[in-house]
């Protein structure tokens, strides 16, 4: 049974939830405090954290930004906010995922099943025998330790960060929609918001590209989508 942390203030909509998700052979320990829920999430101990951002003593930016320095586990931040901004600060503390209240109790569920799925399979990937590297334009993923070095130079990417450029490189020269990687990498096809694969492009650039504004590596197919360029010559 997969453990969830649900650190949500308001009591009626946190016990909806953990009903929905307990109804789907989860088990959820609901905590109000940011703090504590920190604490509670620096554990360990948890499959997925659902995180509110407007919680009292910290808000769920701080909390994610601490727990993304410590721990892998998937985050899925919740909002009443429906600003682009708070969505790109959100996926840029390492947040896995945005969600807009309201939302239907069945689509948390089936985001919470994709998150969890997907880790899954990362973690085993992750502890497989033998290593797979993909190095294409001086970067150099490995999808064993998940390193990842550019020119020499080892980069720090969170976990959906890591699987797009994977993918990415994986399929060099190929163009690929904000659809098709929304499929791919979060597998959300029936609740997809494209807007994060945005996001994830522009925080890839930063990491990899010499000019972010003006992308050679990870290239923008105008009304096609987006294309990694194998051919580059650096």
């Amino acid at each position: 049974m997969k453990k969830i942390l649900l650190v949500e203030d308001d009591q009626d909509i946190a016990e909806l939830q953990r009903d929905y998700l307990e109804l789907n052979d989860m088990n959820v320990n609901i905590v109000s405090d940011g703090l504590v829920g920190l604490g509670e999430g620096l554990t360990g101990n948890y499959d997925l954290i659902i995180l509110d951002i407007m919680i009292p003593n910290m808000s769920g930016f701080e909390i994610c930004k601490k727990l993304r320095a410590k721990v892998n586990t998937p985050i899925l931040m919740v909002s009443a906010k429906k600003e682009d901004i708070d969505k790109i600060r959100a996926l840029g503390f390492g947040a896995d995922d945005y969600i807009t209240k309201p939302f239907s109790p069945n689509e948390l569920v089936a985001r919470v099943k994709s998150h969890l799925n997907r880790f899954e399979r990362l973690t085993k990937e992750k502890h497989s025998t033998s290593d797979e590297i993909l190095e294409v334009n001086n970067i150099r993923l490995n999808t064993k330790s998940h390193k990842v070095l550019s020119f020499d130079q080892e980069v720090k990417f969170t976990t959906k960060e890591f699987e797009l450029l994977k993918f990415l490189m994986k399929h060099p020269n190929q163009v690929f929609s904000k659809e098709d990687l929304f499929e791919k990498i979060w597998g959300l096809d029936s609740f997809g918001d494209t807007s994060t694969v945005v996001v994830h492009i522009k925080r890839l650039r930063e990491k990899i590209e010499f000019d972010p504004k003006n992308p050679e590596i990870l290239e923008t197919i105008w009304g096609s989508g987006y294309r990694f360029n194998h051919h580059l010559k650096v």
